[in-house]
């Protein structure tokens, strides 16, 4: 009687993250949740822009401001701005790698906008503002899309 005498083949195991499996959990909902954030801001900021455009007198007026503009202006500047960070909300919640990019390129410049945006609208922009900065740590620090390091290992 011949038996067959091969031991069994070990089942193949993924490579392993430098990351614990709950900070890695953590990192991939901050992206989610970053670009969920990203798209409310971005619809947020599309209705403060119709707001602009529609009625001058539903924000104050400021006084002498050194970034004044016409309050229409303003309207166009967050239409425009909340549509495209809109839709980069869309692509990181797609995992794109460009949605990803443009997410850090467009909060940051959010941050700008509201920031400049202050007298209008003060606590909206403060609020604003610290969603894009959250935006902007949970996509920098993602490191899923990230490079390998030199034993390829991510």
């Amino acid at each position: 009687m011949s038996q067959n005498s091969t031991p069994p083949r070990p089942e193949a195991t993924p490579p392993r993250s430098h990351k614990s499996g709950s900070a890695e959990a953590w990192a991939s909902g901050g992206t989610l949740f970053a670009g969920v954030l990203m798209m409310v801001t971005g619809i947020m900021d599309v209705f403060q822009g119709i707001a602009g455009i529609a009625e001058d007198d539903i924000y104050t007026r400021v006084g002498d401001y050194v970034f004044k503009f016409d309050l229409t202006t303003w309207g166009w500047i967050h239409l425009i701005l909340g549509i495209v960070v809109a839709i980069a909300g869309f692509g990181i919640l797609k995992g794109a790698e460009w949605g990803r990019v443009a997410g850090i390129c467009l909060a940051s410049l959010n941050v700008l906008a509201q920031f400049l945006f202050l007298p209008y609208q003060p606590w909206w922009a403060l609020f604003s503002m610290a969603i894009s900065i959250f935006v902007i740590w949970a996509l920098a620090t993602d490191d899923e899309y990230g490079p390998t390091d030199r034993y390829g290992i991510r």
